[in-house]
């Protein structure tokens, strides 16, 4: 099973879970899609776009889960990120952890891959 990521604030994700549907953080809406990371990625997406931020989340997503609305785009240095192009079901995704901010870098949730 292809699991990929989603780095979010505790608070965003609370509220998605109250809802019962997360549309996305603030760049998500922007850009029109939610924005997920694979295994390989998640850490550089961390350093580069988390960087000191505290009260995180680390969402883990079954790829086939999101399968319908999936698409693989090129971004950073041309590689392919899962993109999301709809909402998440909260109650749908594999677990959601704390990513703590440890004064250099995030830690990663022991169940991270």
């Amino acid at each position: 099973m292809q699991v990929l990521y989603k780095i979010v604030s505790r608070q965003i994700w609370e509220e998605a879970e109250k809802l019962g549907v997360f549309v996305g953080a603030g760049i998500d809406v922007k850009d029109g899609y939610i924005h997920l990371s694979t295994a390989a990625q998640a850490r550089e997406t961390a350093r580069l776009h988390f960087a000191g931020q505290t009260d995180l989340l680390l969402v883990a997503v079954a790829e086939a889960s999101v399968a319908q609305n999936l698409k693989w785009e090129p971004s950073r240095g041309g590689q392919l990120f899962p993109h999301v192009y709809g909402a998440l079901d909260p109650a749908k995704v594999l677990w959601a952890k704390p990513c703590a901010w440890n004064g250099a870098a995030h830690d990663f949730p022991a169940e991270f891959i």
